[in-house]
């Protein structure tokens, strides 16, 4: 695994902490006021004994970034879904969890991929779209890549972020990402290495996949 610096993983994600801490009632997101603030209350960490041994239903492990976040608060998580009162990790496949969130007639193109994307969770994000953390091969940070969904036009899933840390930061206006489209990153000098591994990993080294019905 690469050496962690402030622009990745456990790091970047403390970064994205003390933003929180400064402000910690903001929205998460001002066009989408149903997203709620940051923190709902006081922060709510998870229980060091039960984050020590703590892993994905699959067995794969935290990424650090999240690793990092639920030691300083699960409120935000519990609230879209990632797990209940006990802690315990609730993923969807990527078809139940488009159809939950699409409707059956949009979120039914993407049935197909739930096989290669067996374990997912919804993030806050997009209007139409959907933004979606999927576990499987973690790049060289150890994080996960975050999908859009966009329904608009031609169905399709494509690469966003290379990771929850860089998804955290850029929601929370911790770094800002430059450039057009979804996968704007993948031309990024600090992400863009990471890009290209998960488009490697996911899509054949494309950047994203058309979701025919």
């Amino acid at each position: 695994m690469t050496t962690p610096t402030v622009d990745h993983g456990a790091a970047l994600t403390e970064r994205v902490i003390a933003s929180v801490e400064a402000e910690p009632h903001r929205l998460i997101l001002d066009y989408a006021p149903w997203a709620g603030p940051w923190l709902d209350g006081p922060p709510e960490p998870v229980p060091a004994d039960v984050l020590a041994t703590a892993t994905f239903p699959s067995g794969r492990p935290l990424p650090p970034s999240l690793r990092r976040w639920l030691a300083f608060d699960g409120g935000f998580f519990r609230r879209f879904g990632w797990f209940g009162p006990d802690h315990r990790f609730t993923p969807r496949p990527l078809g139940r969890l488009a159809r939950d969130t699409l409707g059956d007639e949009w979120g039914g193109v993407y049935d197909a991929l739930s096989t290669r994307f067996d374990e997912c969770f919804l993030l806050p994000g997009g209007s139409d779209s959907r933004r979606v953390l999927a576990t499987g091969e973690p790049d060289d940070h150890g994080e996960y890549p975050v999908f859009a969904l966009d329904v608009d036009d031609i169905p399709c899933i494509e690469l966003m972020y290379p990771g929850l840390d860089v998804y955290l930061a850029d929601t929370a206006g911790v770094i800002t990402c430059q450039g057009r489209g979804y996968s704007a990153l993948a031309e990024d000098r600090t992400y863009g290495r990471r890009m290209r591994t998960h488009a490697r990993n996911v899509f054949g080294g494309e950047l994203h996949e058309d979701c025919l019905p």
